[in-house]
């Protein structure tokens, strides 16, 4: 991956992660999988594609490497599709948003693998404390030099793409007055929130190496930041988001990533450069989209002022607009424009919440109704050829014994 020539074009393949609620659709409240082997089910159709989270009532599943967005669209709603067909099957529903609006973390049940019991005995209430459901979308670029130089400019798009994904304004049953409030519960965490700069692959290496050798970390799937490069993938990994409601909404953001990296590449290669602002800024731009998500103004920093949220998204679409076409995207970019009109998912869980007379419960319902738009009404006939069974996953079935494999919090 080094090796390879860095100014030749990457794949610029995607994929994506979700991370679902598993609700009871009685209470509204979370449920735990454990008890009904949601996973073991799920992972005999879809193999790695389900895998655990900490929390006994979260689901993350991951698509394959997709090589464009309508593949990962036509890839994702199939997953997703089997995900609440499962669920269904155990009197279940599955949510999308990135905190729960009434569930208490005190409540939940803690995944029974070695990893998260590493994790809960390393960051004690922090982890326990971690109910949150992201997205995490992966860019395919092959050579490690020209990621760093694309996660150096790409950063300060980042509150631009949060500001279109926030959707957790509530949290054990209280309106937080923010729009993302899982962002601020997940970077109590160490090692997370936009990046420093690096000069070089070798440069961020170095600064892996030394938390490994002085026991920081173990490897570098143990830094969070908003964007990374993923420690066993040749990608891009950018983590900022939360978790759409929508198929649409998500494969949007995902497609408009792609889009950002392809075109910082485009000047990359032509030898120039997007300019690299300082973390410190782009910390006071990500706190904005954390507040006010849509709906509150980020600031210019080329022109060093203020703008509304909406126009500068705006703008981030004429920006990529000349490679769109190119990754056949136009369709899905398009729908950010829908994402602008109708309001974010938090915005959307908020009118529902005054609309209901402050009924948590509506908001849960509507979480629900919204995750499961745009779905295949009967998955059955697909299920049998996402992934047939493998013999060890039918043991894995039977014994209801999972390994982690390469899940990533």
């Amino acid at each position: 991956m080094i090796g390879r020539d860095p100014y030749e074009r990457p794949s610029f393949t995607l994929g994506v992660e979700e991370e679902y609620m598993v609700i009871d659709p009685a209470t509204r409240e979370l449920r735990s999988h454990l008890e009904f082997e949601l996973l073991s089910k799920g992972r005999a159709v879809l193999e790695e594609q389900m895998k655990p989270e900490m929390h006994g009532s979260m689901l993350e599943i991951g698509t394959k490497v997709c090589a464009n967005v309508d593949e990962l669209y036509d890839q994702l709603r199939s997953v997703r599709s089997v995900v609440r067909h499962l669920a269904g099957g155990a009197g279940l529903k599955i949510g999308a948003a990135s905190t729960h609006p009434i569930s208490h973390w005190s409540t939940q049940e803690i995944h029974p693998d070695e990893r998260y019991q590493m994790i809960v005995e390393d960051m004690q209430l922090l982890a326990r404390s971690l109910l949150i459901f992201g997205m995490h979308v992966h860019i395919g670029i092959e050579n490690r030099e020209t990621q760093i130089q694309i996660m150096n400019e790409m950063r300060y798009f980042l509150p631009h793409i949060l500001a279109l994904t926030v959707n957790s304004p509530f949290w054990t049953g209280f309106e937080t007055g923010l729009k993302s409030y899982r962002s601020k519960v997940f970077e109590r965490f160490p090692r997370t929130n936009i990046p420093d700069t690096f000069q070089s692959w070798g440069e961020y290496q170095s600064y892996v190496d030394l938390l490994v050798r002085t026991g920081c970390i173990d490897n570098a799937k143990r830094i969070w930041w908003d964007v990374r490069p993923h420690p066993n993938f040749p990608t891009l990994e950018v983590r900022i988001c939360d978790l759409p409601m929508t198929l649409k909404e998500t494969v949007a953001v995902a497609a408009l990533i792609q889009a950002v990296a392809a075109k910082l590449f485009a000047l990359y290669r032509k030898n120039l450069s997007f300019r690299v602002y300082s973390r410190a800024l782009i910390m006071e731009n990500k706190w904005r989209a954390v507040r006010y998500g849509l709906d509150g103004k980020l600031i210019d920093f080329g022109r060093q002022r203020e703008k509304n949220t909406r126009d500068l998204i705006r703008e981030l679409l004429m920006f990529v607009d000349d490679v769109v076409d190119d990754l056949g995207s136009r369709e899905h970019i398009n729908y950010i424009n829908d994402i602008l009109e109708n309001g974010s998912g938090a915005a959307r869980q908020l009118e529902v919440y005054a609309a209901s007379g402050n009924d948590m419960k509506a908001v849960v319902d509507y979480i629900i109704s919204e995750t499961e738009k745009d779905l295949l009404t009967d998955p059955a006939q697909f299920m049998p050829t996402v992934m047939p069974p493998s013999e060890s996953t039918i043991a894995e079935r039977e014994s209801s014994k999972f390994n982690q494999g390469n899940t990533i919090l």
